[in-house]
């Protein structure tokens, strides 16, 4: 480093000088020509001695603009990056500018110049900027990703009634601001993804605003990318249940079903209804289960789209799915009051799952060739008192003087008489 700055010196006070340079010079026949690559030689050497010299890089970078006659380009992108990384954004973005005028063509300087408005929260500019950028380079995901998040930013007033959770939007909001900016958003992080298929972060926020513009199923592939690349570390906290639960509202909003059943056509709507469904269960199927299977909220969730989908005995597996989640699995049970209060209020849940769907279950497999898991299960009385005198028994000893155990016993003694 010493030795670097040393040389650098020397060039600058004209002790030494470049074989390139001295051959240029002989070149250059007009006087004004010389001066003029003299000049753009000494600001690039004082913006290497600042590189090499960090505690006066500032001093260094502005000589360099000075000697240049406001001409460097490295000049100002190095005093705009000095200031970036000090937090002197306004500084950072003044210096930017100039070097974006001077050399438009390079795209790191587009780049740090977008990321310093944002700081300032200059959206439009911003916009500018990091569209020039993915001009630039159509491959700059990290770009487009700014870019997106940028638009979310402009005129983020929210147009939802409240109250209104409803994924599709009003017709009357498709055509103003807020809309295009999301669509727009939607797009980007669209052409983002072409070069960074493995960033999950980048399909975490591509999955939120598919959701925002009624783009469901990209929001459940979404969905899918993000627990194949987050799962293994984060576990269940790599599912989105706001967003999961969400998705499955859409499917069984819909009349679909019955429509289907009418007219016996394919869906033709990906978003919701029959064709979301497809998907989900699929997303189900062949990403969640194999990796995430100890979260009671999923299994709630494809309870409720196969309930929607009438297939009784799938339901009633998956919401037993859920209770072993939330009890059995559960090992603060005999020792953890507030635990076991819970779990009390989850086996009651479960025995009215049972009463509800035991029935429409038992109907299902005896109208189709399942009379083996019938009689394997048993009837949903049996299931249920079963259930409950598993709890009861294990807790006991610790919960027995409690008020709900009570309350437990009068369920025991109802299931009885079923």
């Amino acid at each position: 480093m010493d030795k670097g700055i040393e040389v650098v010196k020397d060039l600058l006070q004209g002790k030494k000088e470049e074989v390139d340079v001295v051959t240029s010079r002989g070149k250059a026949r007009k006087e004004r020509v010389r001066g003029t690559m003299d000049r753009a030689r000494e600001a690039k050497l004082w913006c290497i001695l600042g590189e090499l010299e960090p505690d006066h890089a500032e001093e260094h970078f502005l000589k360099a603009w000075e000697v240049s006659e406001k001409k460097s380009g490295r000049a100002v992108r190095s005093l705009g990056g000095y200031y970036f990384a000090r937090g002197r954004f306004a500084d950072a973005i003044d210096n930017l500018q100039k070097a974006v005028t001077i050399q438009p063509l390079l795209a790191r300087s587009w780049f740090i110049l977008g990321c310093a408005l944002v700081r300032e929260e200059r959206w439009e500019e911003a916009r500018d900027a990091f569209s020039r950028c993915v001009v630039l380079d159509e491959e700059d995901a990290e770009s487009w990703n700014n870019l997106a998040s940028v638009y979310l930013r402009l005129n983020s007033r929210d147009h939802r009634r409240e109250g209104d959770d409803d994924l599709r939007p009003d017709q009357s909001d498709r055509n103003d601001a807020v809309w295009n900016n999301k669509r727009l958003a939607f797009r980007a992080l669209q052409q983002g993804l072409k070069n960074s298929y493995s960033n999950w972060r980048m399909w975490s926020n591509y999955m939120v605003v598919s959701v925002d513009v009624g783009e469901l199923a990209e929001a459940c592939r979404a969905l899918g990318r993000v627990v194949e690349e987050r799962s293994e570390k984060d576990g269940k906290e790599s599912v989105d249940i706001e967003v999961f639960e969400r998705l499955i509202s859409a499917v069984t909003r819909s009349s679909d079903l019955d429509e289907s059943a009418e007219k016996d056509t394919r869906p033709s709507n990906p978003n919701e209804g029959l064709g979301l469904y497809a998907r989900l269960d699929d997303l189900f199927a062949q990403i969640i289960f194999p990796r995430v299977a100890d979260d009671s909220r999923i299994w709630k969730a494809r309870a409720q789209l196969l309930t929607w989908r009438t297939r009784w005995s799938d339901a009633l597996e998956a919401y037993n799915a859920a209770y072993r989640c939330d009890v059995v699995t559960n090992t603060q049970l005999e020792v953890d009051l507030q635990s076991w209060k819970e779990a009390v209020v989850h086996v009651e849940e479960y025995i009215d799952v049972l009463r509800n769907f035991g029935p429409r279950a038992a109907m299902e497999q005896s109208s189709g060739d399942e009379q083996g898991k019938k009689k394997r299960g048993g009837t949903w009385q049996f299931q249920a008192r079963s259930v409950l005198r598993t709890f009861m028994g294990r807790t006991r000893d610790a919960f027995e003087d409690e008020p709900e155990w009570k309350h437990l016993e009068g369920v025991e003694e109802e299931l009885k008489h079923l």
